[in-house]
């Protein structure tokens, strides 16, 4: 099984979230799958190619990595960019109800992160109950 495909666990408090990363055709896109372990809630998170954003398709860099033409890359197999990611998304209320896949655009998302530096805190993730988990330190 290659790297890409590796289901990985990333624990935020209260819940666990099991997570991949991979790079799909056509389209040449990448893609962070996050599933919440105990209420099965799932979020694709897809970073397509588009002006400006240049995905990793492995030849102009690593696979995984996604960068925009202003701002600096982000390695989406690096846990602590997917746990930025997931916190994004919760508080912006992307992510679905238990049981229930959905998919949003990343590039908003990346947008978010790369702003706020690598050690920023992100707004304190919720799980799909609804209860508070903990940004670290």
């Amino acid at each position: 099984m290659t790297r890409g495909r590796r289901i990985r666990r990333l624990a935020t408090g209260g819940a666990t979230w099991l997570w991949s990363t991979r790079h799909r055709h056509p389209g040449c896109r990448d893609e962070v799958f996050l599933r919440d372990q105990d209420s099965g809630a799932a979020l694709r998170l897809v970073f397509g190619p588009s002006p400006g954003r240049i995905t990793s398709g492995g030849f102009t860099g690593p696979t995984g990595t996604v960068t925009a033409s202003d701002d600096g890359p982000l390695n989406l197999h690096e846990p602590g960019v997917v746990r930025r990611l997931l916190d994004e998304a919760v508080a912006r209320g992307l992510v679905p109800a238990p049981g229930v896949t959905a998919e949003a655009d990343g590039w908003p998302l990346y947008d978010a992160v790369v702003r706020a530096g690598p050690g920023a805190r992100t707004t304190p993730a919720r799980t799909p109950t609804g209860e508070r988990t903990p940004t670290g330190p």
